[in-house]
């Protein structure tokens, strides 16, 4: 038996879905350096500009001092310490919940609740353009495995009715990755509450962003109290790193004891945690950065329509432009940062095929001038191309 891997390395290559990691010489923000070259960054995660807020910074950097730069060992071992703790606190109150747990990564998070609360006589309902986190921890948890047609209530009652599953979890994103829409989070806790199930939320791209005190998705559309779970990330609106699952007592007490991805882990550096505590307080209180975002989305958002792209349905800083071909999605990503933009070309598998897309996506570190300069950018590029 052999393992042709470059048969299949080649064959990606010759679908225009390579991919690479770009190597950056500089710090996440509103600019990129590649290659020694700055570009205005439209493709990172950091809504609110936290990633190299210097108020963050300094607190990362006196907790590294005080702390040092590793936990040393998992939560339950020697590795929880004092910063984790009051994160974890901060975290709870901040989204109304009894408590919360903190994870390394959004994705350890996933596979960590699902499986920790599903087995085989049980049943997973996702939706499906989940992220592949979610699907992951579905797979993994050995339940019975459904998919729902995307934000699809609906679709997702006729199936919950159908089920005799012991436990019956319905998971889905607050805002979708790829195409930056919401799930309509009412619609589905009616379903859920008519049929006995349990709703997940992954908010990582709400947290920071949705909500007057960016709370979130569940906050916005006004359903915290109806939602079971709620796990969110820390790097992206808030712009430092891990994750963190908010709930009632008996679920994150479960969640110590048996999820896997917690257990089996070092904690996050003691040093994350403290920096995250004063970037969860600055996106509480300082609104501007979520104001500043909407009047971007706004400018963007006209621009494009103007322009004759075909731009997602979407009001959140993530505004995909579809293209449709991969080679068309790799080429127009060429061309803007020929024009000095990053922005990333999203292919299949990451996407359905042929729905390959610029990922672009906005941050209060921008001003109006740098979406201006991208839309001039893209009307340009439209003619090249």
């Amino acid at each position: 038996m052999t393992f042709d891997l470059a048969a299949d390395l080649e064959k990606r290559r010759q679908q225009h879905r390579f991919r690479e990691p770009l190597v950056m010489d500089g710090p996440c923000g509103r600019h990129a350096r590649l290659d020694g070259r700055d570009y205005l960054n439209f493709c990172s995660n950091d809504y609110l500009g936290l990633a190299n807020d210097r108020e963050v910074i300094a607190a990362f950097q006196q907790a590294a001092s005080e702390w040092g730069v590793g936990s040393g060992a998992s939560h339950l071992v020697c590795g929880h310490q004092r910063p984790h703790q009051d994160l974890e606190e901060a975290l709870a109150a901040h989204t109304g919940r009894e408590r919360a747990l903190l994870f390394s990564t959004g994705y350890m998070a996933n596979l960590g609740v699902i499986s920790a609360l599903l087995g085989k006589s049980d049943a997973v309902y996702e939706d499906r353009l989940n992220h592949a986190s979610l699907l992951d921890g579905g797979l993994l948890s050995g339940a019975r495995f459904r998919r729902f047609a995307h934000n699809d209530a609906g679709a997702l009652a006729g199936q919950l009715q159908r089920s005799e599953a012991r436990r019956k979890l319905v998971v889905t994103d607050g805002v979708f990755s790829m195409d930056g829409d919401e799930a309509p989070l009412a619609a589905l806790a009616d379903v859920c509450e008519a049929s006995d199930a349990w709703l997940m939320v992954d908010d990582a791209h709400g947290i920071g962003v949705l909500d007057e005190m960016g709370r979130g998705s569940l906050f916005a559309q006004g359903v915290n109290s109806r939602t079971q779970i709620l796990m969110g990330t820390l790097g992206k609106g808030l712009g430092t790193g891990g994750a963190f699952v908010a709930g009632s007592h008996e679920l994150i007490e479960t969640l110590i004891q048996f999820a896997r991805t917690f257990i089996y882990t070092t904690a996050m550096p003691a040093a994350v945690a403290a920096a995250t505590l004063v970037s969860l307080e600055k996106s509480r209180q300082e609104n501007w950065r979520r104001q500043k975002l909407a009047a971007l989305i706004t400018r963007f958002r006209a621009g494009v329509g103007e322009l004759g792209y075909t731009l997602m349905a979407s009001q959140t800083p993530i505004q995909p432009i579809l293209i449709g071909s991969d080679s068309d999605a790799m080429a127009l990503s060429a061309a803007l940062r020929e024009k000095g933009f990053l922005i990333t070309a999203i292919r299949p598998p990451t996407v359905p095929e042929g729905e390959a897309r610029l990922r672009v996506t906005l941050s209060a570190a921008h001003e109006l001038a740098d979406v201006d300069a991208l839309l001039t950018a893209l009307e340009s590029a439209k003619k090249d191309c």
